[in-house]
């Protein structure tokens, strides 16, 4: 069976148009949150941290779900609410696995 290779741009529903035209996040630096409990937050959904880096102020975690697809996504340091996600599915999941409903 062929891979097939699908990448996933999902943004947050709680999205202002504002948030949405910046590519930077702009909490301020005392009230970000340590990156463990970003962390920690990941693996309790079952997913695989391999990195979080600091990247235009935003928190960026790289990694795998617990399908086994691999995951790049943005988080707000401050809140941790999610500001982008990316998603290379290999043979399992859809979007809809990735959004609520």
């Amino acid at each position: 069976m062929k891979k097939s290779t699908l990448i996933l741009l999902v943004t947050a529903s709680l999205m202002t148009g504002a948030t949405l035209a910046k590519d930077k996040c702009e909490d301020p630096a005392d009230t970000w949150q340590p990156r463990e409990n970003l962390q920690k937050m990941l693996e309790d959904k079952g997913w695989q941290v391999n990195r979080i880096k600091v990247d235009d102020g935003c928190y960026e975690a790289k990694g795998t779900d617990t399908l086994g697809n691999r995951f790049e996504a943005k988080y707000g340091p401050a809140t941790l609410e999610i500001r982008a996600l990316k998603i290379k599915f290999q043979q399992q999941g859809t979007a809809e696995d990735y959004l609520d409903q």
